[in-house]
């Protein structure tokens, strides 16, 4: 599965590793990536490719504000 704008991925290393995160924008071998609560989309973690895992689901929606990131990954994180 390919990584993209708007993706909804897992952190698979690393301090956020557990957690699921909205892909806010790539950039060659990085993805800058926000859950809208720790990670918030004014200061978007930069994370490698390697260390996400993607899920089959991609948001086409906007993703610009942290309430909106958080309703998006309400399902992924238990409701």
């Amino acid at each position: 599965m390919n990584i993209v704008k708007g993706s909804i991925v897992g952190a698979s290393a690393g301090r956020d590793k557990g957690g699921w995160f909205v892909v806010l924008g790539v950039d060659g071998r990085y993805a800058y990536i926000a859950d809208g609560k720790r990670r918030r989309v004014e200061a978007p973690k930069k994370k490698k490719l390697i260390h996400l895992t993607p899920t089959t689901t991609v948001y086409k929606g906007s993703c610009e504000t942290n309430p909106q990131v958080r309703k998006i990954l309400k399902q992924f994180n238990g409701g």
